[in-house]
């Protein structure tokens, strides 16, 4: 397993300083996320073959390789014009992350909840165009479920990926998304782990409140029935996911034994304190998965 950390909080640091402060907080693995300078949000990727020699040369210097590389793009967006776009923009970026010496990516399905069915439809369309370059390039994807997406429920993510049915693609947990995955009070952490079973091969660390707790009523959104779904990306142990479960059941189903496993870092909350939140992190970690040995 490869302990990586999301450096969101950190994209203002230049890409070529990069390698060097995440080595200095302890990691040996990136997770490399949206960046401005890089593969920004929704848009076509900004890099070049200079913007990635430097960048390799820095990673080589501090020791420090991509463990993934998350693009985000509408490739299930309704809108047939910003598909085709997002098609375009995930054929580069697989290109930029074989260039980094990377096969592994990962993402979420990016479709509208409201427009679900038409959101499948343009996902299939685009997975038909995009797994063969996948395979060609021996790219792995690792897909998740999105509060606010047309797949939200850990199962029917499983499912859907089970329906694609190739060897490179499998599923993503993401701790902090946990009440989001499943409409049960207090989430399914091992439910939807254990029906992943082999397909699970990334988890998301972050913690998070459950926001169906107290009659639903934690969180007061105006207006009434709004459709805005409420998560954090805390600190672990400032939320309510159940750890115990989280990291017991990794451990159950030997996540920590298999070498295509990755598990992420995704703090997004703290970014007046991210190097100590990294540091903690990768603490907390690391004292939980001694227990699997």
């Amino acid at each position: 397993m490869k302990l990586a950390l999301d450096p969101y909080m950190l994209r203002t640091t230049p890409l070529t300083e990069l390698p060097g402060v995440v080595a200095d907080l302890g990691y040996e693995w990136i997770e490399l996320s949206p960046r401005p300078d890089f593969t920004p949000f929704f848009l076509h990727p900004r890099a070049n073959r200079d913007t990635v020699r430097r960048f390799k040369a820095e990673l080589d210097a501090a020791g420090v390789r991509i463990a993934s590389h998350l693009p985000l793009y509408r490739w299930s967006g309704p809108d047939e014009d910003e598909r085709q776009a997002a098609v375009r923009y995930w054929k580069r970026a697989i290109q930029l992350t074989v260039d980094l010496d990377c096969r592994v990516m990962n993402s979420e399905f990016n479709g509208r909840p409201e427009q679900a069915s038409r959101s499948e439809a343009q996902f299939w369309r685009s997975m038909e165009e995009l797994l063969p370059v996948f395979e060609r390039e021996g790219v792995r994807l690792r897909l998740e479920p999105h509060p606010d997406d047309f797949v939200e429920d850990g199962r029917v993510a499983v499912d859907m990926i089970r329906g694609i049915d190739s060897d490179l693609v499998s599923f993503l947990y993401c701790a902090p998304h946990t009440f989001h995955q499943t409409e049960w009070p207090g989430g399914d952490v091992a439910g939807i782990m254990r029906y992943a079973g082999e397909l699970l091969t990334q988890v998301h660390v972050a913690d998070s409140f459950d926001f169906r707790a107290s009659s639903g009523l934690r969180y007061i959104v105006n207006p009434p029935g709004s459709p805005a779904r409420i998560h954090q990306h805390l600190d672990i142990g400032q939320g309510e996911v159940d750890w115990d479960e989280f990291f017991g059941t990794l451990g159950e189903l030997g996540f920590g034994g298999r070498d295509e496993t990755i598990m992420t870092v995704c703090v997004f909350a703290w970014e007046e304190r991210a190097h100590e939140s990294a540091r903690v992190n990768r603490e907390r970690i690391e004292q939980a998965v001694k227990s699997w040995a």
